[in-house]
């Protein structure tokens, strides 16, 4: 009877979660600096030649692309601290502690610092191929964080790890600091833009790379959901369910790590998102079970990155808010509540 109440109560949270997802994203496609009317945007969608030129191509080469990809980016960010916090055992962690994204942001850093010969121009003129090399700049760097973890991940423990973890972040952060601090003031202010976050860089052809390499990640987390529930209770308990502890560790910081690195490669770094979904649905659906928190984890995070993208956009406005902003007003209440509501970690995750 329990069992059939839990399944029910689950079925209700799945369906409004993606009710709202759809909602969220229709408010997308029909709110910004022009709000377009649902009829009007439907008509776009689904529509025939007759339709509005300019309304159809507000919606298909601007809207729709900023829609998907912030639904992408929220879902890869989520799934990545939800593993994150199950193996580290962990409520703060996620990819980003690991250095990953202090390695994008040198790289970055890099490209716009010290490559750029006007930091500016390389930004207002950021089309297919100014984009994607900062793309590559924020790729390499956070292929030289995983390179340098996968490596230790072979040789110390988890804590272990974190700390070190964090202490590679500091490290690339030292190096930003001098590079800011000897570099133009224009170039400065570019790559200022970038560390604010944002969803609408990402076009239609870079879609064609940034969305499949999110799936495959998802999809490699998604081979590990059994793995990452034997992870609960800590590794000993995992080395006596037969798993091979440290290359599933390998595996799933793999797997994290390249789901946050592509969004950030793409998006700029998003912070809060991959720390508060995977709580939100603790929350929501009362289990630690990973075949019910990895799907709801990647509705929750496209669910908020969509809210916060929209609240960024600022609907009637022409300004666009700093996405990181948006993301902290919201992300930050969910942390301190759900560190204030657990008692220990082995309640908080293994409950």
């Amino acid at each position: 009877m329990a069992s059939e109440v839990k399944r029910s109560r689950s079925t209700v949270a799945f369906t409004a979660l993606i009710l709202a997802s759809v909602a969220a994203l229709l408010a997308n496609i029909c709110l910004g600096s022009a709000s377009i009317p649902l009829g009007e945007a439907f008509g776009a969608l689904f529509g025939g030649d007759g339709e509005d030129s300019i309304v159809s191509s507000i919606i298909w080469e601007f809207r729709i692309p900023r829609a998907l990809t912030a639904l992408l980016a929220g879902a890869a960010l989520a799934v990545a601290g939800l593993a994150m916090q199950t193996v580290f055992r962990n409520p703060l962690a996620d990819p980003f502690v690991l250095g990953v994204n202090s390695g994008a942001s040198l790289g970055v850093a890099i490209v716009l610092m010290v490559l750029a010969p006007t930091g500016v121009a390389l930004t207002e003129g950021l089309h297919l191929s100014g984009h994607l090399l900062v793309v590559v700049g924020a790729a390499g760097g956070a292929a030289c964080a995983l390179g340098i973890l996968l490596t230790l991940a072979q040789r110390v423990d988890v804590m272990s790890l974190l700390i070190l973890g964090l202490m590679l972040s500091y490290g690339f952060g030292s190096i930003v600091s001098i590079l800011m601090y000897y570099t133009m003031a224009e170039r400065l202010q570019s790559f200022f833009n970038w560390s604010f976050g944002n969803f609408s860089a990402v076009t239609w052809s870079q879609l064609v790379v940034f969305a499949p390499t999110v799936l495959v990640g998802l999809g490699l987390m998604a081979l590990l959901i059994k793995v990452l529930d034997a992870f609960l209770l800590g590794e000993r308990y995992a080395k006596s369910m037969g798993v091979r502890v440290k290359q599933s560790r390998f595996a799933i910081l793999g797997g994290a790590s390249l789901l946050a690195g592509v969004v950030t490669g793409f998006c700029g770094p998003i912070g809060f998102l991959g720390i508060a979904a995977p709580h939100f649905c603790r929350f929501l659906f009362k289990t630690s079970q990973h075949r019910v928190l990895a799907p709801a984890s990647m509705l929750v995070g496209g669910l908020l990155a969509l809210l916060a993208d929209l609240i960024a956009k600022a609907p009637g406005i022409e300004a666009t808010l700093p996405l990181n902003a948006v993301t902290a007003l919201f992300g930050a209440p969910v942390i301190m509540v759900a560190l204030l509501k657990q008692r220990n970690l082995r309640k908080a995750f293994g409950g």
